[in-house]
């Protein structure tokens, strides 16, 4: 066999065990997770795929290490997020993307390290919650 055989073959070979792994959708290490795929080591998350080590979530895709969040994309060491996407060690954030190291944000891009933001402007706690109030009953 040459080496550009041998080179085709192993490829093949490895598309092969990729086709099977992603159609079996199996979800090792996982504990009473519902409709999941692809996803290890999490535990009580429901109809997520390709997650990691995340607990209580649900409908999130690609995230790690994260907890009771709804809806998220590429997330890591979240929590409480919701239809939020790439964001890294934030909690209670909404519709947020790109945020690292936030809490109490709703429609940010880009932000590190803030509080009580909505469309990456400052509020106070309190103003926060009566406005997110209302764009919840607007939204």
């Amino acid at each position: 066999m040459t080496r550009k055989d041998a080179h085709q073959d192993f490829n093949a070979r490895l598309e092969q065990l990729r086709r099977t792994y992603a159609a079996a959708g199996e979800n090792p290490g996982c504990h009473a997770c519902k409709a999941c795929e692809l996803c290890a080591a999490c535990m009580f998350c429901q109809e997520c795929r390709s997650c990691y080590r995340c607990t209580h979530c649900v409908g999130c895709a690609e995230c790690s290490q994260c907890s009771h969040c709804r809806e998220c994309t590429q997330c890591h060491a979240c929590a409480y997020c919701t239809r939020s996407e790439a964001c890294l060690g934030s909690s209670y954030l909404i519709l947020c993307a790109s945020c690292a190291d936030c809490t109490y944000c709703f429609g940010c891009v880009g932000l590190q390290k803030k509080d009580f933001h909505i469309l990456n402007e400052p509020y106070t706690r309190a103003e926060y919650f009566e406005k997110v109030r209302e764009l919840n009953r607007e939204l």
